[in-house]
Order: structure tokens, then C-alpha cells, then sequence
């Protein structure tokens, strides 16, 4: 939580140019507070294992938050038993009408496929556009990232042969904006995926902010100019084994897969991955939710999209 200061007091101006966040007297006396209510669309095969994973760093904030948890009318889970998706899973139609603060679109294993040519692209377009009006802040993550990107700014991901797959470096480009305040110089993200996007694509859209990228694995997270909406190419939610489990599946299936980088000691499978991503797991989850949902978002949820 915010620390509640004279808005005079000499300290105030020193922290504000840390990027530490306070609050004056005069917005701590006037703040109205409410849960807040935030919805999860989850298009992971595994939804059970996903619903943890990103429940568990949402939960790691004295914030009150309520999860609306959402799924696509149009596609039928394969790898979840349908009585869990009846009975904890809404759809499009079920909530049309409600206000969220805010929305996170997980990943999906359809990134070698033309985005029209996945079966729930329509489906998702028209989840994209209800949200603009119906969501303060969304967040985009890795194949949700460049749906999201491609269907709202026409960046287009680019495929290569090898898996960018392990725990990467990554650098902080903008260290003002809120979503990685505390971050530092040098933090650790889990990356599964085949496909990169151009940096200088996105540099020469005028409404995007490049934030975080790494020389390895290249670009990360994407912040909107317009909205409060982050694209993140990475895994932060993924627990400690999550890679371990991909790898032995493809080392299972006979695929010419490569360790991943920089995840077990001495690159041997048979020891215990490290964990070095947790805290800024912790971190960004907890900034989106704080500093660019609750500090913004309308009290009265109705405003939202007006």
C-alpha cells in the first residue's frame, strides 16, 4: 500500500523521482474504496493449472479482489473435464453487461497458426472490442500478447524453427512507468514460444512503448499509450517445474527440443530447476493490480468505458 504523506514535505519530491509511490493527505482523506473485479480469460489447455498459477500472484496483495474467470463459447476444452468449465467458467453472453476493472488474456498453444485460422478468433476479436468499453486494464500475456497487438494495432509476430525456451535476462527501458516500479536493473522471466516480435515495428507505432525487452529472448513487455493495456511476451505465472514439464513432454514425444536455457543446474534435467523469477512475478502482478487498476480505476464501476 501507498505510504500517506504531506504532499509538502521535502522527502515527497526525492521519492516520486524513484518512482516510489505515495499518496498526498489531501486523496487519502477522499479515497472511496471497493473490491475489485477482475476477469480471467483463459484459453491454457490445462485450465486448472493456469487458474492456480495466476490466482496465486493475484492473491499476493492486501487489495480485495474478486475473479470473474471466462471462457470461449466457441471452443470446447480437450484437456478439462466440462463440469469444471460449467461449473466455474462464464461466457461472453453471461457477463456482456457487467464492468470489470480488470482483464488478463492468458497464452495458447495456436501461436503456428494464422490468427484467423484459430477457431475462436472471432469469438476473441469480439471479446477485444467489448472490452474497451467494458475493462479499465487489461493484460495481454505471451500468445494473448500478440493476439492482442496484432488484432488491436496490426503488429504482426514472426515465427523462427528454434523454441525461445528458458529463463532469460531482461532489462527495464522505462523505469517511470508503474507496472515495473521496484523492479531491478536485471530480473529473470520464464519464455515458451516460437514466435519474437520486431522492436522496431512497435518503436514506429506511435500509440506503443516498448518497457521491457532482453538480448536473449528480445522483446517482453509492451505497454498501450492509449489505455492502461500491457502485452507480455514472457510467463511470469509459470511455477517451478512448468518448463521441466514441457520439455520432458516433447523429449516423450521424440522432438528435437534443447534444454532450456538457463533453468536446470548444469543444464542436467535430472536436477531441480531453479526458481529465480518469483519475486518479480510477485512484483508485476502486484503493481498492475495496485498502481494501474486501484489507483485508477473509477470507484463507481459503472464509469468504466464512459
Amino acid at each position: 500500500m501507498p505510504i500517506n504523506i504531506p504532499g509538502s514535505l521535502p522527502a515527497a519530491s526525492a521519492l516520486e523521482n524513484e518512482n516510489i509511490f505515495i499518496m498526498k493527505q489531501d486523496r487519502a482523506e477522499t479515497q472511496d474504496i471497493r473490491p475489485l473485479r477482475i476477469l480471467l480469460l483463459n484459453l491454457m489447455p490445462k485450465k486448472s493449472e493456469t487458474e492456480t498459477q495466476i490466482l496465486r500472484l493475484l492473491s499476493n496483495s492486501p487489495l480485495q479482489v474478486d475473479i470473474e474467470l471466462l471462457q470461449t463459447a466457441s471452443h470446447v476444452s480437450k484437456n478439462t473435464p466440462q463440469q469444471h468449465m460449467i461449473k466455474f467458467y462464464s461466457k461472453l453472453d453471461d457477463i456482456r453487461s457487467q464492468k470489470f476493472d480488470g482483464m488478463i488474456v492468458t497464452g495458447a498453444p495456436v501461436e503456428n497458426l494464422e490468427f484467423e485460422d484459430v477457431d475462436y478468433w472471432d469469438e476473441l476479436c469480439e471479446i477485444f472490442d467489448w472490452a474497451k468499453t467494458h475493462v479499465f486494464s487489461t493484460l495481454y500475456i505471451c500468445w494473448g500478447a500478440i493476439a492482442g497487438l496484432y488484432y488491436h494495432y496490426g503488429i504482426k509476430r514472426k515465427l523462427q524453427d528454434e523454441k525461445i525456451f528458458g529463463i532469460f535476462p531482461h532489462s527495464v527501458l522505462v523505469p517511470r512507468n508503474s507496472i515495473v516500479r521496484g523492479f531491478d536493473e536485471t530480473f529473470y522471466v520464464p519464455h515458451s514460444r516460437y514466435f519474437y516480435l520486431d522492436a522496431e515495428e512497435i518503436d514506429k507505432c506511435n500509440d506503443l512503448t516498448l518497457l521491457t525487452t532482453s538480448y536473449l529472448s528480445g522483446v517482453h513487455m509492451v505497454a498501450s499509450n492509449s489505455r492502461p493495456d500491457f502485452f507480455i511476451t514472457g510467463h511470469s505465472e509459470y511455477d517451478r517445474d512448468t518448463l521441466a514439464n514441457e520439455y520432458q513432454r516433447d523429449v516423450d514425444k521424440g522432438l528435437d527440443i534443447q534444454i532450456p536455457h538457463n533453468y536446470f543446474p548444469n543444464d542436467d534435467p535430472n536436477e531441480t530447476p531453479r526458481f529465480i523469477w518469483r519475486s518479480h512475478a510477485n512484483l508485476l502482478f502486484s503493481n498492475w493490480l495496485n498502481y494501474v487498476v486501484y489507483q485508477n480505476t473509477p470507484y463507481d464501476i459503472d464509469q468504466i468505458g464512459r
